[in-house]
């Protein structure tokens, strides 16, 4: 079951939210759809749940509109948790299971090994108040997922937990693509997308600026960060035509340079005597790459970037 968005625009008054927007997401893909507050991300994905209608454009699943039946085979994380504080975990569990159409018998099984995978610290019993918020956090998250979905929306799924659970909730979101389901989800932490996505958008102001595999989208901006272990002084690596900046990265330094063959050069001055302590030379990563669209200005060259890449 694919999910397209074919040249979709959402504007509010004299605001574009959205414009000529075009996404596809097939079963066992995630794709990460990242950008600044305001960028765009949440009309989207309201769009995509006919929560608001677009102006322009397509959204289909399998080629087909998405009616209330298929709506019941997507499982919808907001970033607005809603969970009802003075119900029972299971009572909360077992009403959104049913709304989706999962028989009440077969969810209460099913809650009880996802509270053991989760790791949640309660039992069903307890009255989701008395819950920690990660713990809390994880009720949401199995909620969405308990049902099985065959399309997954998930709104900052991580937000507010510490590595070891958001790792417990990555790994079932892998579970899910493995079983075939096709994941959109967004995140402000670019570790956790770049882990996770096959595929990545970025949008800014609404328009696309970046749209393509994580690898291809790194790629695009050549192998211009060089992580250094070497004794040899910053004076004379940064008299090397082409190196930007020299900064202290634990036991060694990062060096950002203009273009890769530079790389070449300050390879050769420090392998001079036979010996390099370490030496790695990559693009730069996903959360650099974010930093420099977002504070980049000229729209039209991040349209060209953004088809080059696919």
């Amino acid at each position: 079951m694919t999910l397209k968005i074919d040249k979709v625009r959402k504007s509010f008054g004299d605001k574009i939210a959205v414009d000529n927007l075009n996404m596809v997401v097939k079963p066992g893909e995630v794709m990460g759809l990242i950008g600044q507050n305001g960028a765009g991300k949440t009309t989207t994905f309201r769009m995509i749940l006919n929560f608001i209608s677009a102006d322009q454009g397509k959204i289909t699943w399998q080629d087909g509109p998405i009616t209330q039946e298929i709506k019941q085979k997507i499982g919808f994380l907001p970033e607005e948790r809603g969970l009802y504080q003075k119900m029972t975990v299971e009572d909360q569990i077992l009403y959104f299971a049913e709304l989706h159409g999962m028989k009440r018998a077969d969810a209460r099984i099913k809650l009880q090994d996802w509270m053991k995978r989760l790791e949640v610290v309660g039992k069903p019993t307890d009255k989701v108040q008395t819950l920690s918020k990660g713990n809390a956090q994880k009720i949401q998250f199995i909620a969405t997922l308990i049902h099985e979905p065959e399309f997954l929306i998930l709104d900052e799924p991580f937000t507010g937990l510490d590595p070891v659970n958001t790792e417990l909730l990555r790994n079932e979101i892998k579970r899910s693509r493995d079983k075939g389901a096709a994941v959109i989800f967004s995140n402000h932490n670019m570790s956790d997308v770049e882990l996770l996505s096959d595929h990545l958008l970025m949008l800014k102001g609404g328009q696309t600026i970046l749209n393509g595999t994580v690898e291809a989208i790194r790629a695009s901006y050549g192998r211009t960060r060089i992580y250094l272990e070497s004794d040899l002084p910053n004076e004379e690596l940064s008299v090397i035509t082409g190196v930007e900046s020299i900064e202290k990265r634990g036991s060694g330094r990062s060096i950002k340079i203009s273009e890769a063959e530079v790389g070449r050069e300050i390879f050769q001055k420090v392998a001079k005597d036979g010996y390099v302590q370490a030496f790695v030379q990559s693009p730069p990563s996903l959360d650099e790459i974010f930093r420099m669209e977002a504070a980049e200005n000229n729209q039209e060259n991040l349209s060209a970037r953004s088809e080059e890449i696919k």
